[in-house]
C-alpha cells in the first residue's frame, strides 16, 4: 500500500534531516492547525518556516490564530519565514483563498497585524508563466495537476505556481 502524499513527504523530510542532524543541532517538529496553537513555549524558537500553508489557514479560518501562535512561539528578534502562492494583485483577496493563492500585501498585513515587521523578501520561487486563473486554481498546476490528463503538457510547461518568499522579525521591544 502506497503512502499518503502527506506521510510520504514527511518520510522522506525525516530522512534528509536524520542524515544531517550533526550539522543542525536539535529540531523540535511540532504540528500547527485549528485548536493546536501551542506550538513552542512562548519565547523558545528562533525560527519559524511555513512553506504553502497560509492559504490552508485561511481557508480554516485560522490564520490571525496560527500567525499569533507564530509570533508568541518566537523569541524577541526571531526570524518567520513564509512561503506562499502569489495572489494576482488586480483582484480582491478572498478570506478563504479558495484558488489557493494569497496576495502578498494581504500576507504582510496580517503578519504585522499578528506584531511582525517585515524584514525581507526573495523572488527565488517566482514564475512569470503562472497566470494564476487556472480552472483548479494552483492545484491545476504541479505538482498536484489536479485536472488530470487534460491539457497536462500544457501545465507541466507552465510549472509550478508562482510563489512569494517572506522574512519577518518578531520585535525585540
Amino acid at each position: 500500500m502506497a503512502l499518503e502524499p502527506s506521510k510520504e513527504y514527511n518520510s522522506k523530510w525525516h530522512a534528509r534531516i536524520d542524515a544531517i542532524r550533526s550539522q543542525i543541532g536539535t529540531i523540535h517538529e511540532t504540528s500547527l492547525e485549528a485548536g493546536h496553537f501551542d506550538i513552542a513555549p512562548p519565547g523558545s524558537a528562533d525560527l519559524v518556516l511555513t512553506f504553502r500553508n497560509l492559504h490552508n489557514w485561511m481557508r480554516g479560518g485560522y490564520a490571525e490564530q496560527a500567525l499569533a501562535a507564530c509570533f508568541t512561539a518566537l523569541k524577541p528578534g526571531g526570524i518567520l519565514g513564509i512561503e506562499e502562492h502569489r495572489g494576482r494583485k488586480d483582484k480582491p483577496q478572498g478570506p478563504k483563498a479558495q484558488d489557493g493563492y494569497v496576495r502578498e500585501d494581504y500576507t504582510i498585513a496580517l503578519a504585522k497585524k499578528a506584531g511582525f515587521v517585515l524584514d525581507g523578501s526573495s523572488e527565488i520561487n517566482a514564475n512569470p508563466k503562472d497566470t494564476k486563473d487556472w480552472v483548479g486554481g494552483m492545484w491545476t498546476l504541479p505538482p498536484t495537476l489536479s485536472q488530470g490528463d487534460k491539457d497536462r503538457a500544457k501545465y507541466i510547461a507552465v510549472g509550478e505556481a508562482y510563489n512569494f518568499v517572506l522574512r519577518f522579525r518578531k520585535p525585540k521591544r
